[in-house]
């Protein structure tokens, strides 16, 4: 919704399902004209969902596109553009919501993940539903996935697992795997998913594992992933400083260095991280499982096609909603500081240069957020 005063505010998208059922559709069905609307735009269109949610990884662009020494998407990870950038990215997704004809108003919920529906229950029904009715039709809920209006293609050399995708692949989620980048992949995505033909119990399952994630230890394989990623959450708020509150590099720094006793710092992009899991599993032999049912490899467990899923965006704003929440805190919101050289503050940190940014070079409060533009 918008105020009179230009501001955009943001509800989670439990209170849009609340107003549906007490009699209000309005608003959760202006969110779904709008949300087809982007999706239904052809694959060239700046608007569309192809292009956005593309930004942040495949289709990989500049020397990332065949190179594994860079990455191929815009987003940032691991350093302490980590907020920041995917805030501009919240912003780049509504207005393409808003200029859906009807849907001016529009702003992108928040799924709470730390409502007691979502302790208790998972995710909320508007993600989930397989279909909708809109303007008296019955439709594919548009919040549900993505099927590609354009290919995909992984160029890089023995990337193990390929993510490939090609033109009418439809993203997926926990139990399910996505994997179809080869013909091996694709054979063993097909023996995957055969274990799961019913829509209704694969949701089941998939809020079971996040309510898991959110309240309780997950353990795979007797590595223990989390101890609650609500928990962490909150945490997270305590952070002393925006640098070690806004990535995972700059707060493992930081408590390596802590003195003994001290609280360790739990930051922002650490309880992201668990629900990517717990949404899309990820389960790479040899390298990481994170999905306790083996073989679970949906599309929110992957940096390059999580953009690709809708849940994306709902996660993101909640992520930033406890961004701002830990502005208002500490007294950040008009501006904050970045430590100068800290672990998480050079291009190079954890994830690799992004198109158009210079490897080993420093990042600062100026430093564009591309491919945003002012």
């Amino acid at each position: 919704m918008s105020t009179g005063s230009g501001v955009r505010v943001r509800r989670s998208i439990q209170d849009l399902q609340n107003d549906y059922n007490s009699g209000n559709k309005k608003p959760l069905e202006d969110l779904m004209r709008a949300w087809k609307g982007i999706k239904d735009l052809p694959p060239n269109d700046p608007n569309s969902f192809f292009v956005i949610g593309g930004y942040h990884g495949e289709p990989f662009r500049g020397a990332g596109w065949g190179s594994s020494q860079y990455w191929g998407g815009y987003c940032n990870h691991g350093n302490v553009l980590f907020p920041t950038w995917h805030r501009m990215y919240l912003v780049r997704l509504e207005d393409a919501l808003r200029s859906i004809p009807g849907c001016q108003d529009v702003t992108q919920p928040f799924w709470d993940e730390t409502a007691p529906d979502s302790l208790a229950g998972g995710i909320p029904w508007a993600l989930t539903d397989e279909f909708f009715e809109l303007d008296g039709e019955k439709i594919p809920n548009p919040l549900r996935s993505f099927v590609l209006n354009k290919n995909i293609v992984d160029n890089i050399s023995g990337d193990n697992p390929n993510y490939s995708k090609p033109l009418g692949y439809e993203t997926v989620r926990y139990p399910l795997s996505g994997l179809v980048g080869n013909a091996q992949e694709q054979e063993q995505t097909k023996a995957h998913n055969a274990l799961y033909p019913d829509y209704a119990k694969n949701v089941a399952l998939l809020n079971t594992n996040i309510v898991n994630w959110l309240t309780s230890t997950v353990v795979v394989d007797g590595t223990t992933l989390t101890n609650g990623v609500a928990d962490q959450f909150k945490a997270c708020l305590d952070a002393p400083n925006y640098t070690v509150f806004s990535n995972t590099t700059s707060a493992a720094e930081w408590n390596d260095n802590v003195a003994p006793g001290a609280a360790q710092v739990m930051p922002l992009e650490q309880p992201h991280n668990n629900i990517h899991l717990a949404v899309g599993g990820f389960d790479v032999p040899g390298v990481f499982d994170a999905s306790p049912i083996p073989g679970a490899n949906g599309d929110m467990g992957e940096n390059d096609t999580a953009g690709l899923d809708p849940i994306f965006f709902f996660h993101h704003c909640f992520v930033d909603r406890m961004f701002w929440l830990w502005q208002k805190r500490h007294n950040a919101t008009g501006n904050f500081d970045f430590i100068p050289e800290y672990p998480g503050t050079n291009s190079v940190d954890s994830q690799g240069p992004t198109p158009g940014v210079v490897p080993n070079s420093w990042l600062t409060l100026d430093s564009p957020l591309e491919p945003f533009k002012k």
